[in-house]
């Protein structure tokens, strides 16, 4: 639970820090813009972990940093009562699961994802190391399912890279990539489903 509690304060922090008027900038996730991309990761916690344990987040209509931190604290104060990080929960689509198996696949998820959102913020990423390390050896020893589309291939560093780019490279992100000048995408300011 610390580690994916790191790795959601990092997120937060590049997420308080967002250029105000940016949300609609291009991310290296080609699908989503920058409010989408927090959106997404926002979603990956409601359903994977909030409504199968049957939380709430409270969260405000339209600001993502806001938003964001609602899940967390909403996902945090019920994870600190006893035993619900263990509890068998039933997951959306079918299967169970508990909290406690969820948290290694979201930390991951929320540190390559904090790293594509201070990319597209002209931010630095500044992730956990530790976190990096131990997210990147296991994305090395498992098939992380690329020809889903949900993962682009794997981009090429040199092998002196910090542990965060390869991270970022090992989930196809290239160290090279920049938000254009200009987003192309329009202001994706709809309701949302959460």
């Amino acid at each position: 639970m610390n580690r994916h509690s790191r790795a959601c304060g990092r997120l937060s922090a590049v997420a308080d820090g967002f250029p105000p008027g940016r949300w609609t900038v291009a991310t290296p996730c080609t699908e989503w813009d920058a409010r989408a991309l927090v959106e997404h990761v926002i979603g990956f916690h409601e359903f994977l972990l909030l409504r199968p344990l049957g939380v709430r987040a409270s969260r405000p209509r339209d600001d993502p940093a806001a938003r964001w931190r609602a899940t967390v604290d909403a996902l945090f104060d019920a994870l600190a009562t006893d035993g619900v990080i263990d509890q068998p929960t039933e997951l959306p689509g079918g299967g169970r699961s508990s909290a406690r198996q969820m948290l290694g696949a979201l930390t991951t998820d929320v540190l390559v994802h904090t790293w594509d959102l201070a990319r597209a913020g002209g931010l630095e990423p500044g992730l956990d190391r530790e976190l990096c390390a131990a997210a990147y050896e296991t994305a090395t020893a498992t098939d992380l399912h690329r020809n889903d589309g949900m993962i682009g291939p794997e981009v090429a560093v040199e092998s002196s890279a910090d542990i965060e780019t390869r991270l970022a490279a090992r989930y196809g992100r290239s160290p090279a990539w920049r938000p254009p000048a200009r987003s192309p995408r329009a202001d994706s300011r709809r309701g949302h489903p959460f």
